[in-house]
């Protein structure tokens, strides 16, 4: 027996061998390439704690960390027609659905929930970008429309997270088509007279945004999101001109009118539940007390004994004296 070879070596090797680390312990930031432990990251709602980047989430996560207790249930998406077109470029689209659903564990590109938020009742329309990149085709505009009647059905604000490039160019025009659909469904929603809100990440483009994306009550975005319609790079081709810095993000938007806040993820739960609790419950929790009778000359009008007071006072103003 060989003890340097069979003793010592191991003893050498087991000191200076590294340990298999997973991969997913680490994550890089997109903005600033800084890596991120992951547990710090979670921790912080999945904003880069080096540039306040805001990393795009799954629809699970973003439902878990807006509901009160992160409890929700989600609701079966309508049966749709799948692959209308048969349509083919490298892959099938039947094949690159079938990833999509391994990789998210979803329907399609909209996940439907129902839950509290705040102690209010809500509905949530949530897009997951990596289902083909949030794009929206026949089954994402049934899934909106189910939303939109869930929310007329319990009375309840319908809350829209949309993450998406635009319409799925797999299922041709039928996917144009959900643009009028989803707005007409928009319409059935304030017309029953609830709050809908609309929540824009990181992305919102395309036939997305030229629909139910811009028609919230108010309008939210999350810091640093694109937000438009055709990409800057296809506008700046287009005209031929260096557009503005920051253009298409949510301060850019902002600043120009298109929505009504910016809001950092950490700061969204609160927000949403003081926006709510405004427009679900419009009157005040309690009784108005005027600090003079001048400031409410109504109340003194009711009070008998106070107008014939004033009345006195102005027949006889030397009477005080």
């Amino acid at each position: 027996m060989n003890w340097l070879t069979n003793f010592v070596r191991p003893k050498i090797r087991a000191l200076v061998r590294k340990e298999d680390v997973p991969e997913n312990l680490w994550n890089k930031c997109p903005a600033c390439e800084e890596m991120i432990f992951h547990r710090e990251l979670a921790a912080n709602l999945y904003v880069c704690t080096h540039c306040g980047h805001h990393l795009r989430i799954s629809a699970e996560q973003r439902l878990k960390m807006t509901m009160d207790d992160g409890e929700y249930q989600s609701i079966e998406l309508p049966e749709t027609i799948v692959d209308p077109l048969k349509f083919r470029d490298r892959k099938r689209y039947t094949d690159r659905l079938k990833e999509a659903h391994n990789l998210t564990d979803t329907q399609d590109a909209l996940v439907v929930a129902h839950g509290k938020i705040g102690g209010i009742g809500v509905v949530m329309a949530v897009f997951d970008f990596r289902f083909l990149g949030g794009s929206m085709g026949i089954a994402v505009g049934e899934g909106f429309i189910a939303a939109a009647r869930l929310a007329v059905l319990q009375k309840a604000p319908l809350l829209v997270f949309p993450s998406s490039g635009g319409a799925r160019m797999q299922e041709g025009v039928l996917s144009l088509m959900q643009m009028p659909r989803t707005t007409i469904a928009v319409d059935e929603v304030k017309e029953a007279g609830l709050p809908y809100i609309v929540v824009l990440t990181d992305p919102t483009t395309g036939g997305v945004t030229a629909s139910f994306a811009m028609l919230g009550d108010i309008a939210i975005g999350e810091p640093g999101a694109i937000i438009g319609f055709a990409g800057s790079r296809v506008i700046g081709d287009t005209i031929r001109e260096k557009l503005p810095e920051g253009f298409q993000r949510a301060e850019y938007l902002l600043e120009h009118g298109m929505i009504d806040m910016v809001v950092p993820r950490k700061e969204l739960r609160e927000t949403l539940i003081r926006i709510l609790g405004l427009l679900r419950n419009p009157t005040p929790a309690a009784e108005i007390v005027p600090l003079t009778p001048s400031e409410a000359p109504h109340l003194a009008a009711g009070n008998p004994k106070k107008k014939n007071a004033d009345n006195k006072r102005e027949e006889n103003p030397t009477a005080d004296e």
